[in-house]
């Protein structure tokens, strides 16, 4: 059974015992959260979609951590006007792993 989430302003496909990285969520770790943004559930040959949303349906999901990623470096420069920029960019994000998912 796999569902089609949406959180922070992403979508993602999961299905139990995946990991993934979203958007900072504000939870503790090891606190157990439910995802209610779900577009889509599927299993095997069925796919029930939403206008926008499932009614009903929930995916449940465990924090395992929270962090920063990797630094992103944005560069801009304008040839032959002694212009350069250089700034980087970390962003949070919170680690979890889907227990459920519930149609």
């Amino acid at each position: 059974m796999y569902a089609v989430i949406k959180t922070g302003g992403k979508q993602y496909r999961v299905s139990p015992g995946q990991k993934l990285k979203v958007e900072q969520i504000p939870a503790d770790i090891g606190q157990e959260i439910s995802l209610d943004q779900v577009l889509s559930v599927g299993e095997g040959e069925s796919l029930k979609v939403g206008s926008p949303l499932v009614e009903g349906a929930t995916v449940t999901a465990k924090v395992l951590a929270h962090g920063r990623h990797d630094k992103v470096k944005i560069f801009k420069m304008r040839r032959r006007k002694h212009y350069r920029k250089t700034q980087g960019h970390r962003q949070n994000f919170t680690e979890i792993e889907i227990s459920a998912v519930n149609a």
